[in-house]
């Protein structure tokens, strides 16, 4: 069972989301993807860790009869860490070695929960008050984040003089706050678009006169479908078709990613290539 949805309130300016994750009676391999941001993996009962920015897949297997929660972060808002995120990049490192005592804390009230649900109510209650302390994340770094986003590809030196910044800057910034530069952050999230497209059911507009993966690929502002492949492959090691399956709409481990995808819409202005009425929305 894989179940996301959106953070509370208070988190939704740094958070993507929020699930939970339940395995059966046999070891399950999952295959983690890039997203941009970094993610916290909190087994209830174990050894908590964190995710960082990743470049290409990572395989996990997690074991028999485990019950998770988890937190993904928009990228550049990571959770207060005493490391910048590019000395973090395509790891899983223990909790307890970057948050110190205050992970036991943690650990023993999640381990205490009588419920996931109340479990990753204490989690994301822990890092509301980590996020008042240490204030709120480079708003620059959000501002290039937003502008990078695949439905309007812009240059990376754009960016930058938006910012009133040299590209050079802008770099530096992304690799300590991010972990990636931005072209790499950029090529992350226009895959990320691709997915958002496929989850939520979109329908292609039609551009150049195809449609199916190929459709989505062109909509997400890559150049065909053999561009949105290597890119897949890249960043996945899968085809696209093996990493969602035969139906667009839903990857091939039939898990639903709404509550992650449904935010990454949520500026879209193509409202009418969707023919799924839930993602119908301002």
């Amino acid at each position: 069972m894989y179940l996301e949805r959106a953070p509370v309130p208070g988190l939704s300016a740094v958070v993507r989301t929020v699930w939970i994750q339940r395995t059966g009676a046999t070891d399950h391999v999952h295959r983690h993807l890039p997203t941009g941001g970094v993610e916290l993996h909190f087994p209830i009962g174990g050894r908590p860790h964190l995710l960082g920015p990743l470049t290409g897949p990572a395989i996990e297997v997690i074991p028999a009869r485990t019950t998770l929660v988890g937190v993904r972060f928009h990228p550049g808002t990571a959770p207060p860490l005493p490391a910048v995120l590019d000395d973090l990049v395509d790891q899983r490192l223990s909790l307890a070695d970057l948050w110190g005592a205050t992970v036991e804390r943690l650990v023993d009230a999640i381990a205490r929960a009588t419920t996931p649900e109340r479990a990753l109510m204490y989690l994301q209650a822990h890092l509301l008050n980590e996020f008042r302390i240490a204030g709120r994340p480079d708003r620059l770094v959000r501002e290039a984040v937003r502008a990078l986003m695949p439905w309007q590809p812009v240059a990376i030196d754009s960016v930058a003089s938006q910012l009133s910044l040299s590209t050079s800057q802008l770099r530096r910034r992304c690799l300590h706050a991010v972990g990636t530069t931005p072209k790499v952050l950029q090529r992350t999230l226009r895959f990320q678009g691709f997915l958002a497209l496929a989850q939520a059911g979109a329908t292609p507009s039609g551009r150049r006169g195809v449609d199916g993966t190929a459709g989505l690929a062109i909509d997400a502002g890559y150049a065909d479908q053999a561009h949105l492949s290597r890119e897949c492959l890249r960043l996945t090691g899968l085809t696209p078709t093996q990493l969602l399956g035969e139906n667009l709409d839903r990857c091939a481990c039939e898990h639903d990613h709404s509550g992650s995808y449904l935010p990454f819409l949520a500026g879209l202005s193509m409202h009418d290539l969707f023919k799924n009425p839930r993602v119908r929305r301002s």
